[in-house]
């Protein structure tokens, strides 16, 4: 062939592949059940187009958003209606949370504590935004500590680590066919139970955790919430060779919680038991100030707590001193989201888990967290699952409308393809399945929440130093 040919036929083939890349259909071209894709001219348009997310640049308008201006009054107004990453009050409520800041401020010099509930799904395991939000708050008004978790369970936390021998069996209210279920509804607020027979000891230490306070990195007080207990039954504790003081809470069914205090902070603790009992939890906490549980719930939509029995959950929460009960939920239904009709019919069983608290814990406040943007693979590209916007709104009016504050997840990380993004930011704030943040993601948006929060707490004080009146008056809409 001589050369001419050579470079005819060169020519031809580039040619061809010149008219395919400007001819194909950015989606490919569908051949019966086969869609065949190539790089092509329109996709490259499409792909140019669109709106990339600069995490970097969200996360400093998140923070400049925060910042206080000169004219306080004004600044509160501009963060209370315009501010996208505030935590919407049912009913335009600014005073929602104000019993919660009351017993917050109170708890140190009271020697209480008031406690934080924070349910999840997989995005709260390993206590990430729950130790944000628990560092931020003991910082504000005392406490140390990392709240109350299982006796046993398969998830370790990146603030305290537990290992149990003995009699004991974990029963629980999520998770798949591998988890064990009781025949009976007493899973306690942490929905789950461990069942003690004959005895058993569970030794506690807590984690390093390089970013937290040193006071953190410490426990002062430990306390069991039991019930059912019989064959002799007794626990003590111990840790090293401080003696603790003991004292105890019993309920009218019979919830008891029993509580150690040490003379001083401790970095570990054993609890020793015998006999049988339901155990519903263990806390390590301080003497006083705010407690924060991270109760994450693997696989859970946030629907089952309504199957849990409603006397000992009221028993317990109240003995408990809970006053906040965060419940961050959406991811998982996520899948099966595939109408409107469906997320109604979400939006009304998580109404009834609102209404669940609501009459458990009559003077806590709620907080519902709606899911982060979640990624999808979509003819080659990760873009936001379908429908999540819809349900992102519909979980945010189902709040409000059940008298429960609500954050939003989703447009606080950039809204819409955002979650692409946070996977490939150097370093990555999400991992590679495109809904779970890493632990440095996980920071993010939990400095994000507590500053939203503090801010109202903030306004709170602001208003104490002002005539009610004229707090009304800068507040109108």
């Amino acid at each position: 062939m001589k050369a001419r040919q050579v470079l005819l036929f060169i020519v031809g083939v580039f040619a061809l592949m010149g008219v395919l890349w400007l001819a194909t259909p950015a989606d490919g071209v569908n051949l019966g059940p086969l869609n065949l894709r190539f790089s092509s001219y329109q996709r490259m348009v499409r792909d140019a187009g669109e709106v990339k997310v600069d995490v970097d640049s969200v996360l400093n308008a998140v923070q400049a958003r925060f910042a206080m201006e000169e004219d306080t009054l004004s600044h509160y107004r501009k963060f209370f209606y315009e501010n996208p990453d505030r935590i919407y009050l049912p009913g335009a409520d600014y005073t929602y949370f104000d019993p919660v800041f009351r017993s917050m401020e109170k708890a140190s010099s009271k020697g209480q504590t008031v406690r934080v509930l924070h349910y999840g799904d997989s995005q709260i395991e390993m206590d990430r935004i729950s130790q944000d939000l628990r560092e931020a708050l003991q910082g504000r008004f005392g406490g140390i500590g990392t709240g109350m978790f299982p006796a046993l369970g398969n998830v370790p936390s990146a603030s305290i680590s537990r290992n149990a021998s003995g009699g004991f069996v974990q029963y629980t209210m999520y998770g798949d066919s591998t988890t064990s279920r009781a025949g009976h509804n007493r899973y306690g607020p942490l929905a789950q139970v461990v069942q003690l027979s004959g005895g058993g000891t569970v030794y506690l230490r807590s984690t390093r955790n390089k970013t937290a306070r040193e006071g953190v990195k410490t426990f002062s007080t430990v306390s069991v919430l039991y019930g059912r207990p019989s064959g002799g039954f007794s626990v003590k504790a111990v840790s090293d060779t401080l003696k603790p003081k003991v004292s105890t809470q019993s309920a009218a069914d019979g919830t008891t919680l029993m509580t150690w205090q040490f003379s001083r902070p401790v970095q570990k603790a054993s609890l020793v038991f015998q006999g049988n009992a339901e155990i519903y939890g263990i806390g390590a906490d301080g003497d006083a100030g705010v407690a924060v549980d991270n109760v994450p719930l693997r696989g859970c939509s946030g629907t089952i707590f309504t199957r849990i029995s409603s006397s000992l959950m009221a028993e317990s929460l109240d003995m408990m001193g809970v006053k906040l009960i965060i419940m961050q939920f959406g991811g998982n239904y996520m899948p099966v989201a595939k109408s409107t009709k469906v997320i109604e019919q979400y939006q009304e069983q998580i109404a009834r888990q609102i209404q669940y608290f609501h009459e458990a814990a009559p003077e806590a406040r709620i907080l519902f967290i709606g899911p982060s943007d979640m990624g999808k693979s979509v003819n080659g590209r990760i873009v936001t699952w379908p429908n999540l916007p819809e349900l992102v709104d519909s979980l945010k009016a189902t709040a409000l409308r059940n008298d429960a504050a609500y954050w939003d997840l989703y447009r606080m990380m950039g809204g819409e393809n955002s979650m692409a993004q946070w996977v490939r930011h150097s370093p990555p704030y999400a991992g590679t399945d495109y809904i779970h943040f890493t632990p440095a993601g996980a920071q993010k948006v939990g400095e994000a929440l507590s500053e939203s929060l503090l801010t109202y707490y903030d306004f709170y004080e602001l208003r104490k130093t002002l005539p009610s009146e004229r707090v009304r008056k800068a507040m109108r809409p």
